[in-house]
């Protein structure tokens, strides 16, 4: 499976955008960007971010209370980190 940088940077902006809506869990998103994106083993992608596999086994399946210093480490190799967002309110 071979993307173009395009193709990737597109993906990653979907994922960050459902993200953000409130449309994918944090989890869902980091296993969709290690697969889709890196094509990378949960061994090797932890290796990569410097964490241990049972450390994104658990956000992977959004167990646990993972630091912001975890999710921000998985999240960096796509050029994204954890932030806070404006709730979107429904005006009635």
């Amino acid at each position: 499976m071979s993307m173009t940088v395009a193709e990737r940077t597109v993906l990653i902006e979907s994922i960050q955008e459902a993200l953000s809506q409130g449309t994918l869990e944090i989890g869902e998103a980091v296993r969709r960007l290690r697969v889709e994106v890196t094509g990378l083993h949960q061994t090797q992608f932890a290796k990569m971010c410097k964490i241990s596999v049972r450390t994104l086994v658990h956000i992977e399946h959004g167990e646990g209370n993972q630091t912001l210093k975890s999710l921000n480490a998985v999240f960096r190799p796509f050029g994204l980190k954890m932030g806070v967002v404006r709730i979107r309110r429904d005006v009635s």
